[in-house]
Formats: C-alpha cells, structure tokens, sequence
C-alpha cells in the first residue's frame, strides 16, 4: 500500500471548551494529507461545542456521545464507528503543521509490526521547548515510573535537534497518537476503566506484549498547549495518575517482577504522599492514599484482566524499559537530561538492537 493508499482519521476526543475547537482545529482542517478524515469524539458536551462544529465547519464529521466516558472510553466508544488504517488521536489542544501526517505514516507503512507512534511534542506557548506531555518519546524505568527524551520530570528540554532521529520508544503519547486501526482493535482498545491518564502508556504495553513495536518519528512536529482539561497539580489527575500506574504494572508486568516491585512502588508512593504535605500540598496526598485504597481493594478485578495479554515480559526483554531508577538518578544525582542519563548510548543502542532481532 502506498503512502496516499492508507486512509487515515485524525479524531479529536472533546468535552466543553468550544474556544479550544475555535483555536486549534483550522490547523488540523489545513493538514495536506490527501485521503483524510476528521471527527470530533464529542464527550456529551454541555456548552455549544457541537453547534458551533457543525455551523463553522461543516466537512468536519461529528460522533457525540450520551455521556463523558473520558479519553479511554470516549475514545473506544467512538472509533467503532470510524472506518480507516490509521487513527490519529489528537488532542483539542493541539496546533500541528501542514505535513505533519506524511513523516509517520510513511514511517509506519515501512513495517506491519509498527502499531503507535507519535511526532516531536513541542510546546504551544514556547515553541523551541519540549511538552510535558510527550516530548520526543515516552520511556519506563524499572519501578514503572514513565518519562520522556527531552522531559523529565519538570524539567523540559530546549530543542536544538538533537532528538530528530526516529527510535523505538516503550510508549507513545496520547495528546497525538497515531496507531493502526487493526492493532488498536486486536489488542482491544484502551482501558476504559483507565477513564483518563497512562491509557495510552497501557495500550502500548500490551501492543509490545502483542509482538508489535511502538515509535517516535522526529521529523513531524506538533505544538501542544497541554493541561486544558485538567491542569498539573489538580488532585484528580495525582489520583489518576497514581491509581493508574499501579493498575497497569499489576495488569501487564511478569510475576516476577511484581513479587518486588509493587512493594516497592507502594513505599515509595507513600515518601511522595509525605512530599505533598511537607510542600502544604494536602489533596494531592489524600489522593496518593485515595488511589491505593482503591487499587488494593480491587486487586483481584485488575489480576483478572492479565488474561488480556498473550504473554508477559520481564522488563529486560522489553523495548524501551531504562535499567534504573529516573527517580534516584533525577532527585538524588541530579540529572535532569535525557542525554546525561548513565549508560544512556548503551541503553539506546541496546533498544535498537531488540528490534532488529525482532525482525
């Protein structure tokens, strides 16, 4: 199949917020990707976001949900009625270029084996840093805890095209995540009960436990506004993002590491629950504890779902896993690069080389 050949629906998941649509989508409207489709997953909005699509831009198709199922539900709700190789998940906060679709796809169609990927995330408001949200590609180290080339933590990088190359990464991110219509559906969608936050970290997951490849493709840039639905700091999002992170490593992680690690994760969930009140952040460390009560509560509901995945790796014969602590290594020594990582070239060296293997 040719580049132009593979039909590609660029769908933006939406609650609320018209001006976001009113701001950001006459840049996705512009893309140059000829076989295009564009959709508006709207998430049972209550202002006029619906009306105003529909007045304002007519060839824009619009799916409206009952409800707010969030990014995973909405998401899996509206792509069964989508009908294209390629979905790209698109954030409502998001500026992209004319030609931002071709690099990816053309990197894609390469190989059957690349199921997600994602472009150079770049931030809105100052276009020469890298965004919070994925930067130049997602990494996990071996406690679980995700971060990006070019972010981490706090700390986003300036980009002076040092992270151009195209690389394996362990996930792909979801303010624009590009993924094949047959392995998103093969591998079942997100997980709704994710409702929001690390969805696509899990998706991913389970594509490589499928025997598929996640990528980042650095010659496609996108402008991310991040934070519009729920900002940095909010304590619904600290509850998400932990309750989630433990969900996944008991869903996808191989008995031997969880023997360890989830111990482990816990007691260091409960020192950053003791960071929060120090710093005066009180909700944020009520949701910590929030979030693991209900993650222990329901173990048996999330074991359960291991039966999802084909099989179960340890982190060393996985793509993208870091073999250390970003935490210990950020904190404690200090680094706060990507590219001053310890044995980063080897680490980069060996995830390539786990692909070719593969392949």
């Amino acid at each position: 199949m040719s580049l132009y050949q593979a039909s590609v629906a660029v769908v933006i998941i939406h609650w609320n917020k018209r001006e976001l649509l009113e701001q950001f989508l006459p840049s996705v409207i512009g893309s140059s990707y000829p076989n295009l489709q564009i959709i508006i997953a709207d998430n049972a909005s209550t202002d006029d976001s619906v009306a105003f699509v529909k007045s304002n831009f007519p060839s824009v198709g619009i799916i409206q949900l009952k409800e707010n199922l969030g990014y995973a539900g909405g998401y899996n709700q509206a792509l069964k009625e989508v009908q294209a190789d390629y979905y790209v998940l698109l954030n409502n906060d998001v500026e992209v270029t004319p030609n931002w679709i071709e690099p990816v796809i053309s990197w894609m169609e390469q190989d059957p084996k690349i199921a997600a990927a994602q472009p150079k995330l770049l931030q809105y408001n100052q276009r020469d840093y890298f965004e919070y949200a994925g930067a130049a590609g997602g990494y996990m180290d071996q406690l679980g805890y995700i971060f990006c080339r070019g972010r981490l933590f706090e700390n986003m990088e300036k980009d002076e095209g040092q992270y151009n190359n195209n690389i394996p990464v362990f996930w792909a991110s979801g303010a624009c995540f590009f993924v094949k219509s047959k392995a998103f559906h093969e591998v079942g969608g997100f997980d709704e009960h994710f409702f929001a936050h690390m969805e696509e970290v899990d998706l991913c997951w389970r594509l490589q436990l499928a025997g598929y490849q996640n990528w980042y493709v650095g010659n496609s840039s996108v402008y991310h506004l991040g934070g519009s639905t729920l900002q940095q700091g909010n304590p619904k999002k600290t509850y998400l993002n932990f309750r989630n992170s433990l969900q996944m490593l008991l869903k996808n992680s191989s008995v031997n590491n969880l023997i360890w690690l989830i111990p482990v994760r816990s007691t260091l969930d409960l020192l950053s629950s003791f960071y929060f009140i120090k710093n005066r952040n009180f909700k944020d460390s009520k949701a910590v504890h929030l979030a693991h009560t209900h993650f222990f509560f329901r173990w048996g509901k999330w074991w359960k779902k291991r039966k999802d995945n084909k099989s179960h790796k340890k982190f060393a014969d996985l793509v993208g896993v870091f073999p250390g602590s970003i935490v210990y290594t950020y904190f404690i020594k200090k680094v706060s690069k990507f590219s001053k990582l310890p044995h980063i070239q080897k680490f980069m060296e060996q995830n390539t080389s786990k692909i070719t293997k593969k392949t």
